[in-house]
């Protein structure tokens, strides 16, 4: 099975996308294709300059990403209550191309923050929207205080809670 994985961050040390590649590991017989923002940088989106030089390819890149793996899992990083400005680009980019972004394929949203609230804003606010945007949801997640819920050292989630939720919704699909 082809996962997709990545934090929806352009931090080079991300703990979303940490806890991305944890919980597609989780996935039986997992081919992880894990992906940086970082890699998929572009100018600021805006109808003129879409009107000017067309979409750009690192957005068809990342488009057919999606459309080559079988299932999504994404963890979003929260920056004052939203998407991060990488991702709310790289997004507006694709969407572009097909308000279909996640062209049907099952979706495992997560978030998490150093915080208690474990960047719960934005994943309700992405879990409301996916409908429009054709992600098929097979959970949502979040995981709160990550720094005394991931051990860093051996890359896996110590909050057997979450552990047991996760796999629930894995079980799903």
């Amino acid at each position: 099975m082809k996962v997709l994985a990545f934090g929806a961050s352009n931090s080079k040390s991300s703990i979303n996308k940490k806890l991305a590649f944890y919980a597609a590991q989780q996935i039986n017989d997992a081919d992880i294709s894990l992906i940086d923002l970082n890699d998929f940088e572009m100018p600021i989106f805006s109808e003129d300059r879409e009107k000017e030089s067309g979409i750009p390819q690192l957005a068809h890149a990342f488009y057919n990403a999606i459309g080559e793996a079988d299932v999504i899992v994404m963890s979003f990083a929260e920056h004052n209550g939203s998407y991060t400005s990488a991702y709310k680009n790289l997004f507006d980019w694709i969407s572009r191309i097909d308000m279909k972004v996640f062209q049907n394929k099952p979706v495992l949203m997560l978030s998490t923050s150093p915080g208690q609230g474990g960047a719960q804003s934005v994943l309700a606010s992405a879990q409301a929207s996916a409908p429009y945007f054709s992600a098929t949801v097979i959970g949502a997640l979040s995981l709160p205080s990550f720094f005394d819920n991931f051990d860093l050292e051996q890359g896996v989630v110590t909050n057997q809670q979450f552990n047991r939720d996760l796999i629930g919704m894995l079980s799903n699909f």
